[in-house]
């Protein structure tokens, strides 16, 4: 009977030493991503990025890394058709869902632009990448730009702006372009009344190009999938950051892409950006509103692999 006590409770003790885990190890584990494997690359991470907070990365391919910042609202799948094709040109694609969008969690806090751009840090640092070539559209941009002044472009060796909601959304008095704070005022209190109609009628600002119903249902539906908190506390960050002073920070190669017909963030933001940052180039999308990288898609995935490569 002893023998038989005395084995039991050996099996119950390796037990119990095999799967518990001590506080260390699971704070240790939650900060590691967590993958999964697709046609033998990583596909997908969760990154914690502060305590309960994390964000998800999409990981697609081998090569050069490209760190995509998707803008307001929608989240990194605004890249499809660069996901779809850069892979198997030697790009590494790499997307995030910033906070409160996509699959990422949604804190109440944590909107600002040096908050998103420590995020980045995060996930930058936990994948371990190199040589990064940051790439941001509209606020995204607006939030790489950020990256680079706070973070002295931590790992990035090449920048590239679409759409960039920089240096300045609003209109202020010593800049004269950009969106009326009112006018983003008025988007905020829409948000709170009808967030779906919001999300419909700024989507039909967004594209120059005539395109499908069924590709205008999929994008907006982008920005539904936004959480409504966060949704609101991006549009404050718009309204009220400032950039004029991080554009002399950036010190690598820039490349500019700004649609001709951008409605959402104007021409003469990109030309101000290109003043303020050196070693930059612009290049103008003539046929393209926001949304150049599906007005002109194919051109935007050639000038994408001109400058990373």
């Amino acid at each position: 009977m002893k023998t038989k006590v005395l084995f039991i409770s050996l099996i119950l003790f390796l037990f119990t030493s095999i799967f518990s885990v001590s506080p260390e190890f699971a704070d240790a584990k939650a900060k590691t991503p967590s993958f999964k494997r697709h046609r033998g690359h990583m596909h997908g991470h969760y990154v914690r990025v502060e305590k309960n907070v994390k964000l998800y990365v999409e990981d697609v391919g081998k090569g050069k890394p490209v760190v995509f910042i998707h803008g307001w609202p929608v989240n990194y799948k605004m890249y499809e058709y660069q996901e779809n094709i850069l892979p198997s040109k030697g790009i590494r694609f790499i997307g995030i869902d910033l906070r409160g969008y996509g699959k990422s969690d949604h804190p109440w806090d944590g909107y600002t632009y040096d908050r998103m751009a420590d995020d980045i840090k995060e996930v930058i640092d936990q994948l371990k990448l190199e040589d990064v070539t940051l790439a941001g559209f509209s606020m995204g941009g607006a939030v790489s730009i950020r990256y680079m002044a706070r973070h002295g472009g931590h790992k990035v060796s090449k920048l590239m702006l679409f759409g960039a909601a920089a240096p300045v959304f609003t209109k202020r008095n010593d800049f004269p372009y950009g969106t009326p704070k009112k006018e983003v005022d008025a988007l905020i209190m829409s948000t709170y009344q009808d967030r779906p109609k919001t999300i419909e009628d700024f989507g039909k600002t967004f594209f120059y190009q005539q395109h499908s119903p069924a590709f205008h249902q999929w994008f907006n539906q982008l920005g539904i999938d936004a959480n409504p908190h966060a949704t609101i506390k991006g549009l404050e960050a718009l309204r009220d950051e400032d950039l004029r002073a991080d554009l002399p920070k950036i010190n690598v190669p820039t490349l500019i892409l700004h649609g001709a017909n951008d409605k959402v963030c104007t021409f003469p933001l990109a030309i101000e950006m290109h003043k303020g940052i050196k070693n930059s180039k612009l290049v103008r999308f003539e046929k393209s509103g926001h949304g150049l990288f599906y007005d002109e898609k194919d051109k935007f995935n050639q000038e994408i692999l001109n400058f990373v490569q």
